[in-house]
């Protein structure tokens, strides 16, 4: 059985109001496995980015000025995908956004019965509680710590590991994580799959001016500052 755990960062929450889609990440499992074959675009969204949304994801216009425009992968995607059960958390959004950039440009659309919502199976089995990803990895026991901000292949990779704990529990050769004791019978591999940082790292939000006062500030507090023991 193959399926596709796939992620979405976009310019805001509605395509039919001029938001786009600015990166795309995927990973494949076989079986419940990773093999290992990743799809991962950033995208060039023609319009400025909102804000509010690079503050979720840190994906500015001029990081994203040079990327190819969806039309330029969509059939890449389309092809990476192929008739994969899409493993999504809050499928609606991502489905919602999809289908829109592949609708315009007349490309085949993903069947919404294709998706499966880790967000409905975690609501389902944890009534009331908190369903975020990173309340799951929290409940799981799965590292997020590389997760400062939203990016959709790290995303991907750890909704995995939630995916198949919501599915199945610590369950020899199923697992993705290295805690509980579970082992899937290749070290390699399952050192490979940790959550790991961005492909292309984001520049600093902080700017020169901002750093300089920082470090002023810190050296008025003297030598027995809390945060020289914490850095």
């Amino acid at each position: 059985m193959r399926e596709i755990v796939l992620d979405t960062e976009t310019t805001g929450f509605e395509p039919e109001a001029g938001d786009r889609i600015v990166e795309i990440g995927a990973v494949e499992l076989l079986n419940h496995m990773p093999t290992g074959r990743t799809f991962h675009e950033y995208i060039n969204p023609e319009r400025s980015m909102p804000q509010e949304a690079f503050e979720v994801h840190g994906l500015g216009d001029d990081f994203l000025r040079d990327k190819p425009v969806f039309r330029a992968i969509g059939q890449k995607f389309l092809d990476f995908v192929g008739d994969a059960k899409l493993v999504i958390h809050n499928a609606a959004f991502d489905m919602k956004f999809l289908n829109a950039e592949l609708g315009w440009l007349g490309l085949p659309k993903l069947p919404w019965d294709q998706a499966i919502d880790t967000l409905a199976i975690a609501r389902k089995r944890f009534p009331g509680a908190p369903a975020s990803l990173d309340a799951l990895c929290r409940r799981f026991g799965i590292d997020n710590s590389s997760r400062t901000l939203h990016g959709a292949l790290l995303d991907s990779e750890i909704l995995a590991e939630v995916y198949l704990e919501l599915i199945g529990g610590r369950q020899p050769g199923l697992v993705l994580t290295t805690g509980g004791g579970a082992s899937r019978g290749d070290a390699g591999a399952e050192a490979a799959w940790r959550p790991r940082p961005r492909p292309v790292p984001l520049p600093s939000r902080l700017t020169a001016e901002e750093a300089r006062a920082h470090a002023e500030f810190i050296a008025k507090m003297g030598d027995g500052a809390l945060w020289h023991r914490m850095t």
